[in-house]
């Protein structure tokens, strides 16, 4: 097994000091000149609460505009919440505030945290009271 380990270890060693090479030769030639954001400090994330195992997953899926589940269902929320201020049909709006509710029973059912941490449904009898309200002031 130890003889397995050097020879790694060796191959290893070998792809370092070809990247090196490379890299000097790359400096020397001036290819990283007009490199963008040269002279500035990097712009590292915060990933340390995301577990080490899948960073690297989490880094990738970012950066391919992939949101995880979760993310995903709050975007939908958010979005249709937007939208039902639009609305001035009743049944499309009752419509939209179920397929909202059904978000956010799923979102909620996707967690594991503490209840109170759980974000709330809309109610139809609420909303049609408001609106109720609304109208009679204007």
């Amino acid at each position: 097994m130890c003889g397995k380990i050097s020879i790694m270890g060796s191959i290893f060693e070998a792809f370092d000091k070809i990247a090196e090479k490379k890299i000097r030769e790359a400096m020397d030639n001036g290819d990283f000149d007009d490199l963008p954001g040269k002279g500035k400090p990097l712009q590292l994330e915060d990933d340390r609460h995301i577990p080490q195992d899948i960073r690297l997953a989490h880094k990738i899926l970012k950066n391919a505009d992939c949101l995880p589940p979760e993310l995903e269902l709050r975007r939908e929320i958010f979005t249709i919440e937007e939208l039902l201020n639009g609305v001035a049909d009743t049944k499309e709006k009752y419509k939209q505030i179920k397929k909202l509710n059904y978000l956010i029973m799923k979102l909620n059912m996707s967690r594991r945290n503490v209840l109170d941490l759980e974000k709330n449904q809309v109610y139809y009898d609420r909303i049609v009271e408001r609106m109720g309200k609304k109208e009679e002031a204007d």
